[in-house]
């Protein structure tokens, strides 16, 4: 049984060690988010296309 945790979270490179942000990891059918200071409150997964979305929206 694959667990959340087993997946290759990752936080920004632009965090530098700090504890105030999120993490993503590529999920079989989805994208997870997670908040990095409470990762045992869980994650969001959202699918291709809202993920997508996001990132257009966070770079323009």
């Amino acid at each position: 049984m694959t667990t959340i945790d087993t997946y290759a979270w990752r936080k920004a490179s632009h965090s530098s060690g700090s504890e105030s942000c999120v993490e993503v990891a590529p999920l079989p059918a989805s994208t997870g988010i997670r908040d990095t200071k409470d990762r045992e409150r869980g994650h969001l997964e959202i699918g291709p296309a809202a993920w997508d979305e996001l990132l257009r929206a966070i770079r323009d």
